[in-house]
């Protein structure tokens, strides 16, 4: 039975990979720092014995080689995760995204790991002059978030090239699905729901949103076939803020209003992926990329909160 480490598991991604991956006759162990996450999300699998979880941090490269003892295959995914977050700390975000990243790298090479799936993201070519992004554009971060993803994706690299470790990249769009918080769509959810306004900085944003089960098909391709190379995996669709606004208003049922405020230049305004390397390794994105809201309002119905009052037909 083949062992696979998860880094950053119990986290909004990795226990959407966890839930698919203990359906297959494998040992898995996850390694997380309860920072973002907690150890209830994988509760059940662990009381089951179906899941091994270890508390640690990717920072400190003893829990990382610990951690990673036996594995064939390390999913990467254990990082700060948004651009906000790397903007109000940016000593978590360096040291977790660049040196837990080379911790991992290093660990896996000792280890004589089979492969490595590394999550980057779209951050990595900060404001892109052509729409839709291919691969081959150039990595020009915008932010912290996105330079410490282009670090990343440089070990990867060197990784591969001096110690012959298989580094697969999946560079992530902006993916969305249960058990996410702190990001626009579940804050927008919570909101409505309340009857807040909704706010909009700037209002011109064009995003590219992933379902995260095809991020998760993505993770368990790179593992399993490789890639020919850092891979976008995303929907191919721009959806405009404004429009993602209306939406969740409307799968709601809420009054709440759109309320325009001035952009955070720190942000990348407009990204849409090119898909066309994703689709010719058979991973097909959602053709509506936000066909699973509905899916979503019960999720994120604040506890306590009065039912959305509903708009006027």
């Amino acid at each position: 039975m083949s062992k696979i480490l998860i880094t950053g598991g119990a986290g909004f991604i990795g226990a959407h990979l966890v839930a698919r991956l203990v359906e297959s006759d494998r040992e898995i162990v996850v390694l997380d720092n309860f920072k973002r996450s907690s150890r209830e999300t994988l509760g059940q699998w662990v009381a089951e014995g179906r899941v091994r979880l270890v508390e640690g941090d990717i920072r400190r490269f003893d829990d990382v080689a610990g951690a990673l003892l036996g594995c064939q295959t390390v999913y990467h995914l254990a990082a700060q995760s948004n651009v906000m977050g790397a903007v109000d700390d940016p000593d978590y975000s360096i040291a977790t995204n660049v040196l837990g990243t080379f911790n991992v790298l290093r660990a896996a090479a000792e280890a004589g790991v089979k492969r490595v799936v590394f999550t980057s993201s779209r951050e990595v070519y900060g404001e892109a002059q052509v729409l839709p992004v291919s691969e081959r554009e150039p990595l020009l971060a915008k932010n912290p978030y996105g330079a410490s993803k282009v670090a990343g994706e440089a070990y990867c690299r060197t990784f591969a090239s001096t110690h012959g470790l298989r580094v697969a990249v999946v560079r992530l769009a902006n993916v969305y699905g249960a058990g996410d918080s702190g990001r626009v769509i579940p804050l927008w959810l919570a909101a409505a729901q309340e009857g807040r306004d909704l706010q909009i900085y700037g209002g011109e944003q064009v995003i590219d949103f992933l379902w995260v089960g095809t991020a998760v098909d993505a993770l368990l391709h790179a593992a399993e076939g490789g890639l020919p190379g850092p891979t976008n995996i995303g929907s191919g669709i721009g959806t405009k803020i404004v429009d993602l606004a209306t939406r969740i208003i409307e799968v709601t049922k809420s009054a709440s209003k759109i309320v325009r405020t001035p952009p955070r230049e720190i942000e990348v305004a407009k990204f849409v992926a090119d898909v066309q390397l994703m689709r010719s390794l058979g991973l097909r994105p959602e053709l509506d990329p936000l066909g699973h809201l509905g899916e979503l309002v019960a999720a994120y119905r604040p506890s306590g909160s009065p039912a959305p009052r509903k708009t006027a037909n």
